[in-house]
């Protein structure tokens, strides 16, 4: 019984450990979710006015 006990302990400890480790990380997804927005906004800029009329000359297409 003594070694399920102290097993059990381990265990507890272990996800514990591990969940607080886990939780030090928002910075970093912070910093993707900022890079990815502006990737986006670079590419609307770039790209935007192309892809608006692919849009639209396809929707056309469709339309008749």
């Amino acid at each position: 019984m003594e070694k399920w006990n102290e097993l059990f302990v381990r265990l507890y400890v272990g996800i514990g450990v591990r969940a607080r480790d886990e939780q030090g990380d928002v910075p970093g997804w912070v910093m993707i979710t900022v890079m990815t927005a502006g990737i986006v906004g670079a590419l609307t800029l770039v790209a935007g006015p192309r892809l608006q009329q692919m849009l639209v000359d396809a929707l056309n297409s469709v339309g008749g």
